[in-house]
């Protein structure tokens, strides 16, 4: 048996750590500490937020300890790439977990995400257009049995609902506005990545996905088994997306699936989906629990 390997995503939103020993999933951890907060407006890490951070890393650390891992690979991704004192976070990042972060291009994101979404699923199934939707970025990578192209977007659920999403719940021009955002950056998808639409395959990654999947099977408590490859209509997403924009927090908190600490900015995060639905013509979406943090897995296994 391979010995356990520990990869942590430390995203704009949330942190994430899996351990794996390569056959079986020995721990998968995910916490809320909005690391991004804020760093779209000032360019910088909040204390606060640095704080939350590491003390959830703290806690990673145990966790990698008390299963035997030794080896860990931490991506920093789109708060830490746009953020001017990352370095600081880095090294205390580095104190605690005995690595140093790694500070990923969108591109490299993409790539991994790809490796760890499409290695459980058929390579006939595909071409896939596997799509990442994150706290400060959305990541777009394209491919069969091969990876082909990928691209990186500064779109995320975090970003989009501090710039644009400021009623509760969101004003209709706000709502227009934020979707008319998004539909620019997908042009530019379009541009760089011409195959990215139907009739491939659409996978989605990450929180805003798996909570609007949740939210449509009504899931009051979170089972990863469950949401894995369950297939998410367009109609469905449309019909959530029109449920959750116009509640305001206190009454969208109330709908099983939805995770409270996302609650506030769920509505930033679905407007990048549903618009993906929109421009790109896909029908359905096949919601993976595999991502970067398999990706990150799997490179630390082929190492040896």
């Amino acid at each position: 048996m391979a010995e356990p390997v520990a990869a942590i995503d430390c995203g704009t939103n949330s942190v994430r750590l899996l351990v794996t020993d390569g056959t079986r999933t020995l721990s998968r951890l995910m916490r809320i500490t909005r690391l991004g907060q804020g760093v779209d407006a000032t360019g910088r890490l909040d204390p606060d937020a640095v704080e939350r951070t590491l003390e959830v890393l703290g806690e990673y650390r145990a966790e990698m300890d008390r299963l035997g891992a030794t080896r860990v690979r931490m991506a920093a991704t789109s708060a830490s790439r746009d953020a001017a004192n990352r370095h600081e976070f880095f090294e205390r990042a580095t104190t605690i977990l005995g690595a140093e972060p790694e500070l990923l291009s969108g591109e490299e994101e993409a790539q991994l995400s790809f490796r760890g979404a499409t290695a459980d699923l058929d390579p006939t199934d595909g071409p896939f257009v596997v799509v990442d939707i994150g706290g400060g970025s959305t990541e777009f990578a394209v491919g069969g049995t091969e990876l082909e192209g990928a691209v990186s977007v500064d779109m995320g659920c975090v970003r989009l609902t501090e710039k644009y999403l400021h009623g509760d719940p969101p004003r209709p021009e706000e709502l227009a506005n934020a979707l008319s955002i998004v539909g620019q950056h997908l042009a530019d998808v379009q541009r760089l990545l011409p195959s990215v639409g139907a009739p491939s395959r659409f996978i989605g990654l990450a929180g805003t996905v798996t909570n609007v999947a949740a939210v449509e099977i009504g899931l009051a408590t979170y089972d990863p088994e469950v949401i894995h490859h369950f297939v998410l209509s367009r109609d469905a997403v449309e019909d959530v997306f029109r449920t959750l924009a116009t509640e305001a927090w206190a009454d969208r908190i109330h709908n099983p699936g939805l995770e409270r600490e996302r609650a506030d900015v769920i509505v930033g995060g679905c407007c990048v989906l549903v618009q993906i639905f929109r421009t790109f013509g896909f029908d359905e979406c096949l919601v993976s629990e595999s991502d970067i943090l398999d990706g990150l897995a799997a490179s630390l296994l082929d190492a040896g």
